[in-house]
């Protein structure tokens, strides 16, 4: 990384994953000149704890922006949508943790695992991809490469952590309601997600897949630079607080060696085996939880399919599927000094 050190500014800095962005860029020694804490006016004001020192959330305004040089926003894609020119305006370069810009052809969607290249041509904005996007992406890309995968087919189990610390409280909640015979509050959510599970709860397209499928389809065929990839995907909302799991079928053109896939998943970057099969102990959310890297395991054949593999992990979604991620691509552009868009220079 260089000597320099940059001024951050943290865009929805009081949610659950600004509160973990702050975590890991103290954890990552990441090269701090200054930190800005932004998010709405309700929230201006707060104190928060940051190596040693006390920073006031201030409100974001046109002029937070000024001497700043990266962004990480994790306010919501039509918070992102309303700054992002005042971002760039000012020089510095957002990386977005929303929706907002992810399908902008002028914007590099970015797993640094897999495609950091691409976040050399950015024009000011960088996106992060969906949770459960990057996490299949990570596990799936050491595959790919050595074979590339002819079709995907993804079935998720999304715990609360991915709509929020206050939908992860309201399964807590939910929880001491139930066991007392009460009504559970659903505020987060349609449903109660205490001792229950539904498909996600994104709008559905004509086709009847929800926005959250179509995330994993579009955004994957992105990052891979595979338009014509085929990826299915039933995403569903489970009663886990942290950590999403994912059970993935994997179809080659032609057969894959079992063992060389377990060894290119067990040295791949940001992966970490798990699998025990004598104990029948694989990837749990438990695990996951609070772990950067993705846990992956339970690979084996496809007995429906000569030319396909199976496996399931499990990943921390505040972190790896989404700050440190983007952490992950900060520390990507400023070591190999990309910070400025070529465009713009």
């Amino acid at each position: 990384m260089s000597n320099d050190s940059y001024s951050v500014a943290i865009l929805g800095a009081t949610g659950a994953v600004g509160t973990e962005l702050l975590q890991l860029l103290d954890e990552r020694d990441f090269p701090l000149k200054s930190l800005k804490l932004l998010a709405s006016s309700r929230s201006a004001g707060t104190q928060v704890e940051f190596q040693g020192n006390h920073l006031t959330v201030e409100a974001v305004c046109q002029d937070a922006f000024k001497d700043v040089d990266i962004v990480l926003a994790s306010a919501g894609g039509s918070i992102s949508r309303q700054w992002v020119t005042d971002i760039v305006d000012a020089g510095a370069l957002m990386i977005d943790n929303s929706s907002a810009f992810r399908m902008d052809d002028s914007v590099p969607l970015v797993v640094p695992e897999v495609n950091p290249e691409a976040a050399q041509t950015h024009q000011g904005v960088i996106a992060n991809p969906n949770c459960t996007t990057i996490l299949m992406s990570v596990a799936v890309w050491p595959l790919h490469q050595i074979q590339p995968i002819q079709r995907i087919v993804v079935s998720t189990y999304q715990s609360a952590s991915g709509a929020g610390a206050r939908a992860m409280e309201e399964v807590k909640q939910q929880t001491k309601a139930i066991l007392a015979g009460e009504t559970p509050p659903t505020e987060s959510f349609p449903y109660p997600l205490a001792f229950n599970l539904f498909p996600h709860n994104t709008p559905l397209n004509e086709q009847g897949y929800c926005e959250e499928e179509m995330k994993m389809v579009n955004e994957t065929r992105k990052i891979f630079a595979a338009p014509g990839l085929k990826v299915s995907a039933t995403c569903i909302r489970v009663p886990v607080l942290r950590a999403h799991s994912e059970a993935i079928n994997l179809e080659f053109e032609q057969p894959f060696d079992l063992s060389k896939a377990r060894v290119a998943i067990q040295e791949a970057a940001g992966i970490k085996l798990v699998e025990d099969w004598q104990a029948n102990y694989f990837p749990m959310p438990i695990d996951a939880s609070g772990k950067d890297n993705v846990l992956v395991g339970r690979i084996r054949q496809d007995l429906s399919n000569s030319t396909g593999l199976e496996l399931w992990l499990s990943g921390d979604q505040i972190r790896k599927g989404a700050a440190l991620n983007a952490v992950q691509i900060a520390e990507l552009v400023v070591a190999r000094q990309w910070l400025r868009s070529p465009v713009a220079a």
